[in-house]
């Protein structure tokens, strides 16, 4: 088998190497059927089985309560920007965080349908901070407040979360399953699945169920939360093997110890990152300690002339996707669940004697 090599995108992005093999083991001839998963019916037994195993096994790594209904949809994250505001806004007053590149894109696809207040933001300072629950101005009649708890491009984060008058929504794109959650606090939780749960084409929303059955009027079917969950997110043909392939992610995730057990492998590897760039002179990291990311870091090099033969370096190292998003340029290391420890260990070695070569 061929080597495998360190991949650091933001998604779609690693996947747990144990699942990979059993995928692959499978793909001809799931369960025995003579057939691959990805050619049985949806509404087959079989696959009903693989979609309440999902179901269950996400339930138990977040804890999710029994009055939040857990669905999983088309569109990855993008497409839930606008199925929230269809759904939560009664065509009333909402409110955004916005913290980011992906906090103001979700702004403006609300913004198509209601009027968005902003809540607080952190533009001021090029997004390098997360503005702090106690500086949000809230509007009491506001229908929804939205965060993105985890900016996959500028590398900032909300990590601990109050109580809210007015629903929570957040979009858990790149952090979901990365820490431990307290679902409660939230209305609704959602995001893509390519980053810690699958490959992409996959969505996520666990949502209060209290939420569910007050879309706009007009509102498209495929776009209707109640009409999602009423059925069992299989309105019509879901996107089957992205959903298999969840499962299994979950099941791995489980075998490692839940959540917990894999918190305290992300923050390790964080940690180390971190401090081998807070201790360089030729790498920076300009986020807030407070608000940095354990799953997305960015950093900079002293000199961005190199930054073409650093990447061009770490490629050849098995060092894959570290160029920063076009926004902000630099760097990015994205060191999601299945990115194994030995990666940053091989990162840090790479960028030490890239720095020591360049003088």
């Amino acid at each position: 088998m061929t080597s495998r090599k360190y991949n650091f995108g933001a998604g779609p992005a690693t996947m747990p190497t144990e699942v990979l093999l059993e995928v692959q083991e499978e793909l001809l001839d799931w369960n025995g059927m003579g057939v691959s998963v990805m050619e049985i019916s949806h509404r087959s037994p079989e696959f009903t089985k693989i979609a309440e195993e999902a179901e269950s096994d996400f339930r138990d790594l977040l804890s999710i309560p029994e009055n939040y209904a857990v669905l999983f949809t088309h569109g990855g994250a993008s497409l839930q920007n606008a199925m929230i505001p269809l759904n939560l806004s009664k065509q009333g007053i909402v409110q955004y965080v916005d913290s980011g590149y992906w906090a103001s894109r979700s702004i403006k696809e609300a913004s198509k349908f209601c009027e968005v207040g902003i809540a607080a933001s952190s533009k001021d300072k090029d997004y390098s901070y997360f503005p702090s629950q106690e500086s949000w101005q809230i509007d009491k009649t506001a229908n929804y407040i939205h965060i993105t708890p985890n900016e996959t491009i500028g590398g900032v984060a909300m990590r601990s979360f109050n109580d809210t008058t007015i629903p929570l929504v957040a979009d858990f794109s790149s952090s979901i399953l990365s820490e431990k959650l307290d679902v409660s606090k939230f209305g609704l939780i959602y995001g893509g699945a390519q980053k810690n749960i699958g490959p992409s084409g996959l969505g996520f929303v666990i949502l209060n169920k209290d939420l569910i059955g007050h879309a706009m009027d007009g509102t498209p079917s495929m776009l209707d939360y109640q009409v999602i969950s009423e059925g069992k997110s299989m309105f019509n043909t879901p996107p089957t093997f992205p959903w298999y392939v969840a499962g299994k992610v979950f099941k791995w995730l489980k075998s490692l110890g839940g959540v917990n057990e894999i918190s305290k492998i992300n923050v390790r590897k964080a940690n180390k990152l971190y401090e081998f760039i807070d201790n360089s002179d030729f790498y920076s990291n300009n986020i807030q300690k407070d608000s940095r990311s354990i799953m997305n870091i960015p950093f900079l090099l002293r000199n961005e002339d190199l930054n073409e033969s650093f990447l061009q370096n770490s490629k050849e190292a098995g060092l894959l996707a570290l160029k920063g998003h076009r926004s902000v340029g630099g760097m990015r290391a994205s060191i999601y669940n299945a990115l194994p420890e030995e990666a940053i260990d091989t990162l840090i070695e790479f960028m030490s004697s890239f720095e020591k070569k360049a003088g």
